[in-house]
């Protein structure tokens, strides 16, 4: 086959979706009819592939996105699952940011939950052509066509249906296909391949209606089936699947598809969409970078006559290999024992093994092509989001913006013994999650341990103790708060020392106001050259960003904020970085204190599901906690879902509460959704 030819059989994909929905289930089904594995494990026995950590096998969730490859029909499909938990999110977004396609998983009762919003936003924002599989078609209350809707209202998708179900719940037998106008039935029996039967008589008119609406859907998109359509005449299969490729790709429509995984319905028949609809490299647009040293914009298509080009998007420290690296090579063609080199930082690496991933397995190769999705040690010197290149064509990837941690904790040595150690392992936790922020406390001294989320922080305490053998105490978890202004306010300072020789002198006026939180510093230069020269103008910005680490009502980094440096005046001889720097920070500190400054929390979006007869309790505890209650639905088997804003602060904990409150019967997901101000009652016990 040639090199051309094995691209065009390749798939990059993965799996996201909410917590529960079913990903790494319907990773194990594919894996079992690829012939990758010979047993189905099962998530809630603790022996699923995918799920490989101690951490994840207890829990029976997915904490870190595992890599693996697989054969179907002639294609080679290189598969990520990637966690649903939002306290994970990290891993969806670095393996998006490599993936040509996605699959995204709905549960047919929840629906589109709220992380479900989150992994379509990001696929979004990589603008990644999807799959949608309404999973868990035999669950009480599955609705395939409210997800479909859903889905439309909720995410603003073109989706459109290439499959019906064929009955709900314990009725569901299989699917029927609506581009070739079949019926396909399953038997739970994992070994009996789905077979070809009758579209039911009573389904007729349903499957009618939604094929005409899936062909005037395509008409809209390919001239000629408009023309066919409107002529009279049926397209055919081909044309179909072809248009909706094409559509696909393009990033025009969503097919969805339905079944269940755990039951074995519709695996076949998803491995067959997901070769047939979503792309290859070759159709995807070339990447775009930067020479690093002259700015100019460079594209590196998939071939192997472009230089060598990859992109670093995670790194692993494991305990037989050491520092693992996985890659995304994009063009070109790298062997172990090439000299390759990191653009960001500069320095030449050697590779010096090259694994195909399958989980925690590993698989010797020799060699790396465009679209090869792998992992290289050797790469010591490489982080998350560094791009690798040929040493003679440098060129760097736009990097990947991570969010900002919601929470932090005080963690310590339990003993002397451990005090060494700890310090290293948490580097290296870091170095593999960068959502996983170091930090030290500027009043006690104590060492801080920031990230998403309490299961985030309580899943890095545990892998310290049980992959490096470190015992650490940890504090009671603390909400990262912010500081911002509410009032626009000047600011002025002058840095002036005297010694035997030559001074310092620097003297800024800046003015603040307030801005959208997202924002971060909207930072503004209106001096002129004879009151700030320009040569200071970068120290002047530098003094402006190291003030914002520290605000003056309780320490807390700023954001929402515009600066505006008016003016200031210099001293021919005195002058320098640094006294501009100090000035600058001192201005800032000046004009901050004077703009009526508050504290920020970070709200969360979360979403509780419970029994209808635990309702009241559970709002009334809700209430006691200040959530503000969006929206509350009725959904199948009596069950209410309620969507809320709380404060961070408030939930901690809540987990334990919820359960005593409904028997263990609710469950709840929560991701952040924005800062707002502290009230004041809780400000003035927070400053103290």
């Amino acid at each position: 086959m040639s090199s051309e030819d094995a691209l065009r059989a390749t798939r990059n994909i993965g799996f996201a979706a909410h917590i529960d929905a079913g990903k790494t289930t319907t990773t194990e089904r594919i894996l079992y009819y690829t012939g990758r594995v010979h047993r189905m494990g099962e998530v809630h026995d603790g022996d699923a592939t995918m799920d490989w950590m101690p951490q994840e096998m207890e829990r029976g969730i997915t904490i870190t996105s595992a890599a693996t490859t697989c054969q179907w029909k002639d294609h080679r499909i290189n598969i990520i699952d990637t966690p649903g938990h939002v306290d994970f999110t990290v891993e969806v977004e670095r393996s998006l940011r490599v993936l040509d396609g996605v699959v995204i998983i709905f549960c047919a009762v929840g629906g589109v939950q709220p992380q479900s919003e989150t992994v379509w936003r990001q696929a979004s924002k990589y603008n990644i052509p999807r799959l949608a599989f309404v999973n868990k078609m035999d669950r009480i209350g599955a609705d395939f066509h409210d997800v479909l809707h859903e889905m439309r209202k909720r995410l603003g998708a073109e989706a459109v249906a290439v499959q019906l179900p064929i009955g709900n719940e314990e009725k569901h037998r299989g699917v029927v296909d609506l581009v070739e106008q079949r019926a396909w039935y399953f038997t739970e029996d994992e070994d009996v391949p789905p077979e070809e039967g009758e579209i039911p008589e009573k389904m007729r008119d349903l499957v009618n209606d939604f094929r005409e609406h899936l062909v005037v859907s395509l008409a809209d998109i390919n001239p000629d089936l408009e023309a066919k359509f409107f002529a009279g005449e049926e397209p055919t299969a081909e044309e179909m699947w072809e248009t909706i490729r094409r559509a696909t790709i393009a990033c025009e429509l969503v097919p969805v598809l339905c079944g269940s995984a755990f039951k074995n319905k519709g695996i076949q028949l998803l491995l067959d969409a997901i070769v047939r609809y979503l792309p290859s490299p070759l159709d995807v647009p070339p990447v775009v970078g930067e020479h690093p040293e002259s700015g100019e914009q460079q594209t590196r298509g998939p071939s192997d006559d472009e230089p060598f080009c990859a992109f670093a998007f995670k790194v692993a420290i494991d305990p037989f290999v050491g520092h693992i690296t996985y890659i995304r090579c994009y063009s070109g063609r790298a062997k172990v024992g090439d000299q390759v080199l990191n653009a960001d930082n500069g320095k030449r690496q050697r590779i010096q093994r090259l694994l195909r991933m399958h989980a925690n397995r590993r698989e010797e190769i020799e060699e790396i092509g465009p679209g090869d999705i792998v992992a290289a040690v050797g790469l010591d010197q490489t982080t998350t989001g560094d791009t690798l290149c040929a040493l003679n064509a440098p060129l760097v990837l736009e990097r990947i913006a991570f969010p900002e941690p919601v929470i932090s904790m005080v963690i310590e040595p339990r003993s002397q013994a451990d005090e060494e150690k700890l310090g290293a392992a948490l580097q290296r936790l870091a170095m593999e999650d960068p959502t996983l922020r170091l930090d030290v406390d500027r009043e006690t001294g104590q060492q801080l341990i920031a990230g998403m989320g309490e299961l985030h922080l309580e899943v890095a305490v545990d892998r310290l103790k049980r992959e490096f053998g470190v015992e650490a105490n940890t504090g009671r978890p603390r909400v990262a708060y912010r500081e911002t202004v509410t009032r626009p306010a000047r600011g002025e300072a002058r840095f002036v020392r005297q010694t035997g020789g030559r001074g310092q002198y620097g003297h800024v006026i800046l003015e603040l106001e307030p801005a959208s939180t997202e924002d971060g510093l909207i930072y503004e230069d209106q001096s002129k050259g004879d009151e700030i020269p320009p040569e200071f103008r970068r120290s002047v910005e530098a003094g402006v960003r190291e003030a914002m680490g520290a605000g003056t009502l309780a320490g807390y980094p700023v954001v929402g904020v515009k600066c505006t440096v008016l003016g200031g005046s210099f001293h021919e001889v005195d002058s320098s970085d640094v006294a501009f720097r100090v000035a600058a920070s001192r201005a800032f500190q000046d004009a901050f204190a004077a703009g009526a400054p508050v504290l920020l929390e970070p709200v969360m979006a979360a979403e509780v599901v419970t029994p209808e007869q635990y309702f009241g309790d559970v709002v009334n505890d809700l209430t006691t906690r200040r959530a503000q209650l969006v929206e509350v639905k009725t959904t199948a088997g009596n069950t209410r879902t309620i969507d809320l804003r709380v404060p961070l602060v408030n939930m901690f904990g809540y987990a334990t509460a919820l359960r005593s409150l409904t028997q263990g019967r609710a469950t709840y997901s929560m991701e952040p959704d924005r800062y707002q101000p502290v009230p004041d009652e809780q400000q003035r016990q927070i400053v103290g």
